[in-house]
């Protein structure tokens, strides 16, 4: 093997020449020469290995017996083509061209400079395809990136435009429930920006989208050499020399249009460019597609909230207005049943509490009512002292049995073996527990039973519970419904239908209690045979702090 001297040319294109046939290796090793390559000479396999890993060729030019060399570089392979032995042995793979033999000198020169020029042309294509995907990836990223319908917009036309080196890019959508009407445009720097009358008209350019969208298609034209007459709009882009109309769309109809303008000439565009804009051109219509239904569910979050609020300002306003009434009511159902100097008859008596109950119970909604309307309880209304549970319990139990008794249902309260002590607000405490049991009640028929149980254990993680649970034979829950109970103002449709007394308040507020006091609220049911709810509190006070 030996290395030959460049020539200007050689320094900056090399070529490996391997041949078996001295005489033949020395011809095509002077032919390339005088042609201005740096050559490098192999005899055999070895020799031509050593060759290519010895300096990056610009070509090899090799016998059909050594035609398997590897290497990167673009291999011209001399082949005998009436010769079936040579043609058989030639590996097509790694062949970039073959050649005749003997060559002429100059056909020699002709095709390995044609080869190497060809080999960089498809190289600097493959770098700029790369270049082109890479700016476009960042398009599509940016797109991503946003959930505003316009900035979407933004990314598309300005990525477009300094990608294609384009004029001017417009795009715009249609009347459609799927999108936010959108109209953006991009000028190249230095530029003014296409007037309004440039632009197509709304209908010619969705007629535009219509079909390109239903040919999965785009479409490249010669714009109007004129700005339209008057405030008439344009069929395409005025004064374009050249442009592109890439359709944006979801399932079977288009929803929008994506319009690039050249001024300066015509432009041809590669499948590859074109299969490009066309992918951009779908994650944009699904950014905005989103974007517009996070928009619209924003709206009704901010609607509901709204709504909500209201609601609110409306109970806080009627429980005060109900509030002030209320308290002269029974303040003077007070004064006239204790009153001694003129006593009311037993008849008189029997009707005023009648009328004690029911004033009673109407304070009892307006306190829910109360709760309600401060969007449950603030932590900083809990009072929390050392509560015994098995008191707070059968202080519950005593206070409703009457009721009980009223509608000949049983309520049974399990001894306490160890009446354990939580920290909790006491009120707040048989609050939950007296709204258990009053439900309870409602909801169990005459001759049923109702029965209150507790105990202490510990959790997995050490930390130790209280459990309280009410049980009761009542009309029950179906396993539809149950999820909802602790919802503001449901309920059930049993209690619906049996006209079962209610504003679907206790337990909503009931449950804020316990999770405020750090614990929670289970119910079972079952229809038709009755329902247990279980109350979780903790023992421990930093379970209450976490």
């Amino acid at each position: 093997m030996a290395a030959e001297s460049p020539s200007d040319l050689g320094a900056l294109r090399t070529a490996v020449v391997a041949d078996p046939d001295g005489g033949r290796l020395e011809t095509y090793a002077r032919t390339l020469r005088d042609a201005g390559y740096s050559v490098l000479c192999a005899g055999n396999a070895n020799g031509l290995a050593a060759a290519v890993d010895s300096c990056r060729p610009s070509v090899v030019v090799v016998d059909a017996s050594l035609s398997a060399v590897e290497t990167a570089a673009p291999v011209l392979v001399v082949v005998d083509l009436d010769d079936p032995a040579e043609l058989a042995a030639m590996n097509p793979s790694g062949i970039h061209d073959c050649i005749a033999k003997p060559p002429p000198s100059r056909e020699l020169v002709h095709r390995a400079t044609a080869l190497i020029d060809q080999v960089a042309r498809r190289k600097a294509a493959r770098q700029e395809t790369e270049a082109l995907r890479e700016q476009l990836r960042e398009v599509s990223a940016a797109v991503r990136a946003t959930n505003d319908p316009q900035e979407i917009a933004r990314h598309v036309v300005a990525g477009f435009g300094r990608t294609f080196k384009a004029d001017h890019v417009w795009l715009a959508t249609f009347e459609d429930s799927r999108v936010p009407r959108i109209n953006a445009a991009w000028s190249r720097p230095g530029l003014e920006p296409l007037p309004e009358q440039a632009l197509p008209d709304e209908e010619y350019a969705q007629q535009t989208a219509d079909r390109l969208w239903a040919n999965a298609e785009t479409m490249s034209t010669a714009g109007t050499d004129e700005p339209a007459a008057g405030d008439a709009p344009a069929p395409g882009i005025a004064n374009a020399v050249s442009s592109l109309a890439v359709p944006m769309g979801e399932g079977s109809s288009s929803l929008g249009i994506i319009w690039i303008a050249m001024l300066d000439g015509p432009r041809t565009w590669s499948g590859t460019e074109l299969g490009l804009m066309q992918h951009v051109a779908g994650n944009a219509a699904y950014g905005l597609i989103q974007s517009h239904l996070i928009s619209s569910q924003q709206q009704v979050v901010k609607q509901l909230q709204q709504l909500d609020k209201a609601k609110t300002d409306f109970l806080a306003t009627v429980n005060h207005e109900l509030r002030t009434p209320l308290t002269s009511i029974m303040a003077y159902l007070d004064m006239i049943q204790e009153s001694t100097e003129q006593p009311v008859s037993p008849e008189v008596h029997q009707m005023l509490d009648i009328v004690v109950r029911n004033t009673e119970r109407l304070r009892i909604l307006i306190e829910d009512m109360l709760s309600v309307s401060r969007n449950g309880l603030d932590d900083s209304l809990l009072h929390l002292t050392p509560v015994r549970l098995g008191q707070t319990l059968d202080l519950v139990a005593a206070a409703l049995r009457p009721l009980a008794t009223q509608q000949n249902v049983t309520i049974a309260v399990d001894p306490v073996p160890e009446d354990p002590e939580i920290l909790a607000d006491e009120v707040q405490l048989q609050q939950v527990f007296t709204n258990l049991v009053s439900n309870a009640i409602k909801f169990t028929p005459s001759g049923g039973r109702i029965e209150v149980g507790s105990e202490s254990h510990s959790a997995s993680d050490g930390t130790r519970w209280a459990t309280v649970s009410v049980a009761d034979t009542g009309i029950g829950i179906s396993s539809d419904e149950i999820d909802h109970v602790f919802t503001r103002f449901y309920r059930a449709s049993n209690a619906m239908s049996g006209a079962i007394p209610g504003t679907g308040l206790g337990l909503a507020i009931t449950k804020d209690i316990v999770s405020r006091h750090g614990g929670r609220i289970d119910v079972s049911s079952t229809l038709g045979s009755g329902t247990t709810v279980t109350v979780s509190l903790p023992l421990d006070t930093r379970s209450q702090e976490n």
